[in-house]
């Protein structure tokens, strides 16, 4: 190379080195949109996974909506973020469908519409799955845009005198139940002329309660076996699977739809990976909850079959409960449509459709 190359080339290495330094200096673009995301419980499991999703939509939105993330109730009460969800002082929060703020959550508080978690995912499949379809309608009616859902499994029951295989394994049982009517009548239907007695216990009191004998057991989870200690002061536990915790990330619908279709798209991307990456994290987790408890000398599990678990279910007499529980808000959500018979029977659908394939697997 000449002596003229060389100062060409000189010339041109410090002009790229004046843009690099000139960029670096820069300060980065800020991003259209600036969101909260509030998680009134702390979850750590589920928090990994909101994080992640926050991210994502960085991401595919291509840095144009930052979302940031509030656990362990940071920005709030339950109830608060939600009224502020609703007013759109808060962007994003994750709720339960308390009946009392979203009437149409009377229809996921009911027993016996998922039992597993493949059931799951084929009931909140985006957009046709039932539940999905039900619940997006419901938070709609509240001013919220469902994003996707989330859950930490199902309860069974627990106790102190016996292990349950049938309903008439339920004789002569104290067991503790919430203000969920739902199950309240479930285990009222269940235990009909077997002496089940209820007892309505705050859950915070459930450990000592059961430690002194008020109570002779209660539903839980997997997961609250374990985090909670209730594998302390249970000896027996049933996978009767009847009521399914579910929770959902929802999004203020004013906001929702002032978005363009782009990052519509972006927000919907990031929502079924994190959708999907959680129903994988949550399933894993209960599997190490299983582990651990068998591992339990003073604590015994009993499997039921899907037969044995449809014997509850007939004994649980749901027909009549879905027109007193829901009846009300389906027909005055779906007019005419008797969805308080077609929620059901896909419900039912899709449990035959599971149980039938995991029958020939």
């Amino acid at each position: 190379m000449n002596r003229n190359g060389y100062r060409f080339f000189a010339l041109a290495l410090v002009f790229v080195l004046s843009l690099a330094i000139l960029g670096a200096g820069a300060p980065a673009k800020a991003a259209e949109y600036t969101w909260s995301f509030a998680q009134p419980w702390t979850r750590p499991l589920t928090d990994a996974s909101f994080t992640k999703f926050c991210d994502r939509v960085k991401e595919y939105s291509g840095g144009r909506i930052e979302v940031r993330f509030f656990p362990s109730g940071q920005l709030g009460s339950h109830d608060e973020n939600f009224h502020a969800m609703q007013e759109g002082s808060l962007e994003i929060g994750v709720f339960s469908p308390y009946p009392t703020l979203v009437p149409g959550g009377c229809v996921p508080n009911m027993t016996w519409i998922i039992v597993n978690w493949n059931e799951m995912r084929l009931a909140y499949r985006q957009p046709d799955g039932i539940l999905y379809r039900v619940m997006k309608d419901a938070f709609e009616d509240v001013d919220g845009h469902l994003l996707f859902a989330c859950s930490q499994g199902a309860y069974g029951l627990g106790n102190n005198k016996r292990p349950l295989r049938t309903p008439d394994d339920l004789k002569n049982l104290k067991l503790r139940v919430s203000a969920s009517p739902g199950g309240v009548k479930t285990l009222t239907n269940m235990g009909r002329g077997r002496g089940v007695m209820l007892e309505t216990i705050p859950w915070g009191e459930l450990y000592n309660a059961l430690s002194r004998g008020v109570v002779d057991g209660c539903w839980t989870m997997w997961a609250s076996l374990v985090e909670e200690r209730h594998c302390e002061v249970l000896k027996h536990y049933s996978d009767l699977n009847f009521i399914w915790d579910s929770t959902y990330v929802v999004m203020n619908k004013e906001l929702w739809d002032s978005l363009p279709d782009d990052l519509k798209a972006a927000v919907t991307k990031a929502s079924l990976e994190t959708e999907a990456e959680l129903l994988a994290v949550q399933e894993k987790a209960e599997k190490d909850f299983v582990e651990k408890l068998k591992g339990r000398k003073d604590f015994t599990i009993t499997w039921l079959t899907p037969e044995e678990r449809d014997a509850f279910r007939e004994a649980s007499d749901m027909g009549p409960m879905w027109e007193e529980l829901c009846g009300k808000w389906l027909e005055e959500r779906y007019p005419g449509q008797n969805m308080v018979k077609v929620i059901p029977a896909e419900l039912e659908k899709i449990h035959k459709e599971v149980t039938a394939k995991g029958a020939t697997q």
